[in-house]
């Protein structure tokens, strides 16, 4: 069972040049026990970068990034306190997965039995005799994040850990993060599956050229989303008009889309009956994280 003093994650102005590149600036943030956090950004944005510094694989050029307040490097037992998994090529294609597992047991000096533990717990039971070369890139996945579990991790820091998965792999990997942050565990977790991200976090952490873009927790950004109706029609510019001089605030998307905010499919059925638009399509719009990241880390240059 994970202790009731799990340890958070800390970013505090943390830096990192790489010659006249500056690939993370000044980025604060922290991660709370018992929550399952979404580290979100545009490919290059300096996820990995950062992920890396906080486990000690790179230095900062400023700040720092601590788990419970310490240091990575400095943990007195790092596999029995942080779990990462960066990518899925870390293993030897000739070692078969169980063995691969007991190597790393030993050199944590832990039993060998916890091989055949984690194995169950990712779904790998019964492939633990082949060789890791045989391996699709999802079961590489997998095997790695068993490898982040043997020392029952009290974080989890995960880059990307939904790479190569099939459907029911991904839904697995959600309801996992899900019950290990149930138990008081803290879990960092960087993806490119924003939908699924949707499904699984509790909070969100975007970042855009090294910076932080916002911090928040998943349902604060569901209650400030504004509720409305999304109309596709070939007279869109008529009906934003009507929409606006009735009262409803309105946004043209495209050429023949409109955006209702605030307001019903039947309020806006009515107004555009009024006004003899022809509706081809009215869609109610809820919380999409996808669109508000993409709102939040859009480069400027790409502007029309």
């Amino acid at each position: 069972m994970p202790s009731q003093t799990a340890p958070s994650i800390s970013v505090d102005g943390l830096t990192k040049r790489f010659g006249d590149v500056v690939a993370v600036d000044d980025l604060s943030f922290t991660v709370e026990q018992g929550h399952v956090t979404g580290f979100l950004g545009r490919n290059g944005a300096g996820k990995t970068t950062t992920l890396r510094m906080l486990l000690g694989l790179v230095q900062p050029s400023e700040g720092s990034a601590t788990i419970g307040g310490v240091p990575y490097v400095q943990l007195p037992h790092p596999t029995l306190t942080v779990g990462a998994v960066l990518d899925s090529t870390g293993f030897h294609p000739g070692r078969r997965a169980r063995d691969h597992l007991r190597v790393l047991c030993a050199a944590a000096g832990l039993p060998a039995e916890r091989a055949d533990t984690v194995l169950e717990e990712v779904g790998l039971s019964q492939v633990g005799g082949r060789r890791v070369k045989g391996f699709s890139l999802g079961m590489r996945q997998r095997l790695g994040l068993a490898a982040a579990l043997l020392g029952r991790p009290e974080v989890l820091v995960l880059d990307e850990p939904a790479n190569g998965l099939d459907p029911e792999g991904v839904r697995w990997l959600r309801l996992f993060l899900r019950s290990y942050a149930d138990q008081g565990n803290t879990v960092l977790v960087s993806s490119h599956l924003l939908a699924e991200v949707a499904q699984t976090v509790d909070d969100v952490v975007i970042i855009a050229d090294g910076r932080l873009i916002i911090q928040s927790s998943l349902a604060d950004l569901a209650d400030q989303a504004q509720p409305g109706v999304s109309v596709r029609s070939p007279e869109a510019t008529v009906l934003r008009d009507a929409l606006v001089a009735a009262g409803t605030g309105a946004e043209l998307r495209s050429p023949d889309t409109v955006v209702a905010l605030e307001t019903t499919s039947e309020a806006v059925g009515l107004i555009a009956a009024g006004a003899g638009v022809t509706v081809f399509e009215m869609t109610a719009r809820h919380f999409d994280l996808e669109e508000l990241f993409l709102a939040l880390t859009a480069d400027p240059k790409e502007a029309r």
